[in-house]
């Protein structure tokens, strides 16, 4: 079970005060400053388990987020937060380095040293937090990481990934999956944080053991092009098709069978979905790369047991 605020249901000159302790449990300690605390202060917090990371969701009114000297001294929360701006442009400020982030991009805040976050009006942020001792990886390098990030060639994986984990913590935390989904997440921070950092000895490692977390990640991203082949996986990572299928091997993983698994599960979504009624089957179908209507139909049935006009007829 997550931890819930949101401040609709409180009245209104309860609501700074909520806000302020919910950040002691969502977060590291730190003071809470809102924009306007006379206007209408709102805000919807959520932190959820995820394996050994959290996943922390936060929309509000105007805020500021100050975490000074002193609290990170009395405080030394070892952990890293890997946090997408969902809405509205944040600001950050930490180790003598500022940057806007505007929503969709990707910052890192180690939420063991001070540092200053807020944003203006309506805004919002998933972070994934992560305990420096999951990561493996030396302080010094997490932190001279941080600043680099954007520089990286997995920063849009990872940023979209923890953007999608973000859409819905409780539904992905409430699956037996959920610890694995965490796993992925960590693993895909090492690889960004040492890629990032040039991490010398670390990153040959840490990329080598993060490869196969990667190629999911990446392949999840590019479900529905229907040219994704194991050969454009491959190449996408720098290895041949022979490494890449040893790889999967060495998991126990069909990789083209886990490829029409994850497409099977997307367009099985879909079909539930009110907005999507108005489609064919086969469009949705042919969205997720399936091109063949009754090679799809026979799939799916011979997966779920059923027909997919069946199971949309069950979901109506």
């Amino acid at each position: 079970m997550g931890y819930v605020l949101d401040t609709a249901e409180l009245p209104v000159q309860d609501r700074v005060e909520a806000v302020r302790t919910a950040m002691l449990h969502a977060s590291a300690p730190c003071h809470v400053l809102h924009e306007d605390p006379d206007g209408d202060v709102h805000a919807r917090l959520e932190v959820w388990e995820l394996g050994n990371a959290t996943i922390f969701t936060h929309r509000s009114s105007g805020i500021r987020l100050l975490r000074t000297a002193k609290q990170a001294r009395q405080d030394g929360m070892p952990v890293v937060a890997l946090a997408v701006q969902r809405r509205g442009s944040g600001r950050i400020d930490q180790g003598g380095r500022q940057r806007v982030v505007p929503p969709g991009e990707l910052l890192v805040v180690d939420l063991s040293a001070p540092y200053d976050y807020s944003w203006s009006g309506d805004g919002g942020a998933a972070a994934l937090q992560i305990p420096y001792d999951q990561l493996g990886l030396p302080l010094d390098a997490v932190r001279r990481a941080a600043a680099e990030v954007g520089a990286s060639p997995l920063y849009r994986l990872v940023a979209t990934h923890i953007a999608e984990i973000g859409r819905d913590p409780a539904g992905i935390t409430g699956d037996a999956a959920s610890a694995t989904v965490g796993a992925a997440g960590i693993d895909l921070a090492r690889a960004l944080l040492v890629s990032a950092g040039h991490s010398g000895r670390h990153t040959r490692t840490v990329l080598a053991e993060t490869l196969l977390t990667r190629v999911r990640a990446f392949t999840r991203l590019r479900l529905a092009d229907p040219d994704l082949t194991p050969a454009t996986i491959a190449a996408a990572h720098g290895i041949s098709l022979r490494q890449l299928y040893k790889l999967c091997a060495g998991a126990d993983l069909s990789l083209e069978q886990w490829i029409i698994d994850e497409r099977l599960h997307r367009v099985r979504h879909e079909l539930t979905r009110p907005d999507r009624r108005h489609l064919p089957i086969a469009t949705i179908a042919r969205r997720w790369g399936f091109r063949d209507p009754t090679h799809f139909t026979r799939r799916f049935k011979a997966r779920y047991g059923t027909t997919p006009s069946q199971w949309r007829r069950r979901a109506e």
